[in-house]
């Protein structure tokens, strides 16, 4: 028998106390044994801080995401046995999918996110604030990683995703995690810990994994850590009015399960494609983990023309669902994860069955496919898929306050539109809403009107139906969390998530003072010049606030006809002077793209050199035009410099150059500014 091992302070072994016995969900056997005892998570947290922490600190964003990479690619080659785990937990295939390889996806969307952030241990955020007329005095967002821990306390329907997408997110920030998943699949947790830390692809440090109860798990931190939980909303609010949390002001996000909702538009007429499409979406969240999602569907709400339509549709697909051990053939659910939670599920539902009728399935019976494989409806925690009706939605609250945490959905009637987002609402906050519409009017007052309660609203029809990922479906690129009874909190959601882990702090100062900092040319900073050209200077060479200044050119009225000639844009003001009146030119004026090709004939070095091609512009303003006779110049800088990596031995090492370009008038006034990017060879080809 298997005994589950904490991984702290750099070495695995058991925790304190006596054993507790994890059971399969299906057939009742025993899995592991794992102690229930707390560990020291004094010596744990301190751990991270002073040994992981630094270690990740000194890395930069782009080699914190290889990292990653490297540990995707190291997990997916080892998914298998992580499969054969998951099966202990009543997962199908199909769920564990979800959990295993949407876990590992989630690595591979964060170490993709690097080239969002420079090469570098801290991020720039934002544009530069300037705080003086003279513009000596300016100021700048910057973010650093915090020099904490990230406590995750998980919970158990995702033992796989559930971290990953966290720690993903965490250890691209540059912090140390610190895991406690929750009892009842901590074994899947944990073999997936064991192949992380024997690849050695982290530093010392970076994650260590914690089993049992977690008691006592926040008695320690401090402003410096950061704690995210995932589980039930009461359980997220005990943690949340922890002493400790409050004292030293510890961020705390909270991702809990929620009564989310999806909604039938009234468009959405049986028959329709929409329709169809809304029937399979319940059916999938209700039956995909048996229901075992914090953003699965709860309540159904519906136009009360068609009640009886969906009543009768959804019952017909769920009466297709087969349930059994997930390895037998045909079995399209499994079990939830053990029979406390089964018995806490059909409490609930009692419940709610007092004010809302069973109208499809039986919390006592059920056909149960692959007793070969030891599936048992007494040793196990097999549950059919339950639906409910709510007639009154209005006065039987119930249904907007209980949440049976399985295959449970409750159906429930809408008048109009308002009444159906009034309907939505009463779940006092969720982590997702769908509605499935073809109308573009009914999308727009639903998602305004209901926007304010949840975290994602996914609108579902004909067009998205072949590439969507469904209702119960996060994203590592969009936020993960909602507001209310959904626990108020963020996680992943892109750059935004990374930012959780890191202080945020306003730096001031002059330009040059900020521009050193930074490693980013801030306008007014002091400039370098050399006589050699920066185009023919190579990546390692060139330095932030490197200047180049142009010859002079004074544009003429042929200038203008001829970009209009070749660019064929015959814009009134450049071409017809007798348009102007009532405008807000004097006489006809230059291009702005005229302007910007002419600075870039003016500035680039025509001979061959390391500067490799043209990548592109980031931001270009047209701020005062440009009239014949007025003579123009150009200053070039670099304003900021980003390495890229090699994707292959043999490419060319090079960066990308980020130049501020500034067109300036004979009265020095600017009248154009622009930032284009080039990519430039390395010297160093290595």
């Amino acid at each position: 028998m298997h005994q589950l091992e904490n991984y702290t302070l750099g070495r695995w072994a058991a925790g304190p106390g006596a054993p507790h016995e994890l059971l399969d969900a299906s057939t009742g056997e025993v899995v592991a044994l794992a102690a229930r005892e707390a560990p020291d998570f004094e010596q744990i947290l301190a751990y991270g801080r002073r040994v992981g922490n630094p270690a990740l600190r000194r890395l930069t964003f782009h080699e914190r995401g290889r990292m990653l990479k490297a540990l995707a690619l190291h997990l997916t080659e080892k998914k298998e046995q992580f499969y054969e785990l998951s099966y202990r937990s009543g997962a199908t295939r199909a769920d564990s999918w979800v959990d295993i390889e949407g876990g590992i996806g989630n690595l591979f969307a964060n170490a993709s996110l690097r080239r969002k952030f420079p090469d570098k241990p801290f991020y720039v955020e934002g544009e530069p604030v300037g705080l003086s007329k003279g513009g000596t005095f300016m100021a700048q967002h910057l973010l650093v990683p915090k020099e904490g821990v990230a406590v995750h306390i998980n919970a158990f329907n995702f033992p796989v995703w559930g971290m990953l997408e966290k720690i993903a997110v965490n250890l691209l920030a540059g912090m140390p995690a610190v895991v406690k998943p929750a009892e009842p699949t901590a074994y899947l947790t944990e073999a997936v810990v064991r192949e992380i830390i024997s690849s050695g692809i982290l530093p010392a440090g970076a994650l260590q994994l914690v089993l049992g109860t977690g008691q006592g798990i926040l008695d320690f931190v401090d402003s410096q850590d950061v704690v995210t939980f995932t589980g039930s909303a009461a359980t997220g609010r005990l943690l949340r009015a922890h002493p400790r949390l409050a004292a030293e002001s510890v961020p705390f996000t909270m991702e809990a399960d929620s009564l989310n909702a999806a909604v039938l538009g009234e468009d959405a007429r049986p028959g329709t494609t929409e329709f169809d499409l809304f029937i399979k979406e319940i059916r999938k969240e209700m039956t995909g983990k048996s229901g075992q999602k914090c953003t699965a569907i709860r309540r159904v709400i519906v136009p009360e023309k068609y009640l009886e339509d969906v009543q009768i549709a959804l019952g017909k697909a769920l009466a297709q669902t087969t349930i059994g051990h997930p390895l037998a053939q045909g079995v399209r659910m499994g079990a939830l994860v053990n029979r406390a939670q089964r018995e806490v599920v059909r409490q609930r539902v009692r419940e709610l069955a007092r004010h809302s009728p069973i109208v499809y399935g039986d919390l006592d019976q059920l056909d149960l496919l692959g007793q070969e494989r030891g599936a048992s409806a007494e040793r196990g925690a097999f549950l059919s898929p339950i639906v409910l009706r709510n007639d009154a939605p209005f006065q039987n609250l119930a249904s907007h306050e209980i949440e049976a945490f399985g295959p449970v959905v409750t159906l429930m009637p809408y008048r109009d539109l308002s009444e159906a987002i009034a309907l939505t609402k009463l779940g006092k906050g969720s982590l997702v809403c769908s509605l499935a519409t073809a109308d573009a009017a009914t999308a727009q007052e639903f998602a305004l009107g209901a926007a304010t309660h949840h975290g994602r609203i996914l609108i579902i029809n004909q067009e998205m139906a072949q590439e969507s990922t469904g209702h119960g479906a996060p994203l590592p690129l969009l936020i993960h969390g909602g507001p209310g009874r959904a626990g108020g909190g963020q996680e992943m959601g892109g750059i935004r998530g990374v930012e959780h882990f890191m202080q945020r702090v306003a730096l001031q100062g002059s330009p040059s003072m900020i521009t050193a900092i930074t490693d980013v040319y801030q306008t007014g900073a002091r400039t370098v010049e050399y006589d050699k050209h920066p185009f023919q200077r190579h990546f390692e060479e060139l330095e932030i606030g490197e200047t180049y200044l142009t010859h002079k050119h004074t544009v003429t009225e042929a200038d203008i006809a001829n970009f209009a000639g070749i660019s064929g844009d015959n814009f009134y003001a450049h071409v017809d002077a007798t348009s102007l009146e009532g405008t807000l030119f004097t006489g006809r004026v230059a291009h702005g793209y005229y302007i910007l090709s002419k600075a870039a004939g003016m500035f680039v070095d025509p001979r061959k050199g390391p500067v490799l091609l043209n990548y592109g512009l980031d931001e270009c303003r047209f701020t005062k035009p440009v009239y014949p006779g007025t003579t123009i110049a150009v200053q070039l800088t670099v304003k900021e410099k980003i390495g890229q990596e090699k994707r292959e031995p043999a490419d060319i090492a090079k960066g990308i150059v980020r130049w501020l370009v500034t067109v300036r008038d004979e009265t020095s006034e600017t009248v154009a500014v622009a930032t284009i990017l080039t990519m430039v060879r390395k010297l160093n080809q290595a």
